[in-house]
């Protein structure tokens, strides 16, 4: 029986549709995929069964798109709730993962019970050591080429909905709601995976005029991190992070995790590999 429906939205994108596609394809079924393209000029992806619309694209702002783009999101999220039990939803560029020590299936996992209206996942924010690591490759696995991130509290998102409800921009919280942090769930993010294609981004055109650049100049951060810090395993630092995230926030935005300062540079578990 179909039970989990996956959700998400892209635009000029050249390098996760088919990740995206792949990944949660095989984990719930390409039919239970809805990808929406932003914009009528948008090439469909072949040869696969995803649902997949286009909307007519609208000039925004990069905040005003975000909101835009979660609205169009959590519409569709609460219609699908006629026919599954579970709603995914996130960036294309993001990728849920379940630790492998559970010995369970992701679906399996999401279907058991629960009391609350959504899941978050512990987000891990993965970038190219440019020392140690070469230029990715679309077609293997992630994190067989990627072994170092930073455990983010702007990734660590509700992205499992348990039932209708209102994701905020960037899905980083659900409106009105507070939020919990699964001890088994990761929420991989790769938009800075690799250092050449992700400095490439600032010479979009499009996305310079939606005020991106001071966005990515930030984002951009990640790669100097990864170079100039020693990885701690991840494995040692995991659960006490998790447990600080669930609790510390601020009182504007208490249904979202806040960063902890300084940012710690980790090295992915092994067990990890060939997951994404």
């Amino acid at each position: 029986m179909d039970e989990i429906a996956v959700i998400s939205m892209a635009r000029n994108d050249d390098m996760f549709i088919q990740k995206w596609i792949s990944y949660y394809g095989n984990h719930f079924g390409e039919h239970n995929l809805f990808l929406i393209l932003d914009g009528m000029d948008q090439k469909r992806p072949s040869n696969t069964n995803i649902n997949c619309l286009r909307v007519p694209h609208k000039k925004l702002s990069r905040s005003q798109g975000d909101k835009n783009r979660v609205q169009i999101v959590s519409s569709l999220a609460k219609s699908l709730f006629k026919r599954y039990k579970r709603v995914i939803a996130c960036d294309i560029d993001e990728f849920l993962v379940l630790d492998p020590n559970t010995k369970s299936t992701l679906s399996e996992y999401l279907l058991k019970k629960s009391n609350r209206a959504s899941l978050s996942a512990l987000g891990v924010d993965v970038g190219q050591h440019i020392d140690k690591e070469q230029a990715i490759d679309l077609k293997a696995a992630f994190l067989d080429q990627r072994s170092f991130g930073i455990i983010a509290a702007r990734y660590t998102k509700p992205v499992v909905a348990y039932k209708p409800l209102n994701w905020g921009s960037g899905y980083h919280r659900v409106k009105w709601r507070n939020y919990n942090i699964d001890n088994n769930l990761y929420l991989f993010h790769f938009g800075m995976v690799d250092y050449k294609r992700s400095t490439g981004k600032t010479e979009d055109a499009s996305r310079v005029e939606q005020g991106w650049t001071k966005h990515l100049d930030r984002r951009f951060k990640i790669f100097d991190d990864i170079r100039s810090n020693k990885a701690i395993s991840g494995d040692e630092i995991i659960k006490s992070t998790r447990t600080r995230f669930q609790w510390l926030r601020t009182p504007y935005a208490w249904n979202k995790p806040r960063q902890s300062k300084p940012e710690v540079v980790i090295q992915i578990p092994e067990r990890f590999k060939g997951t994404v």
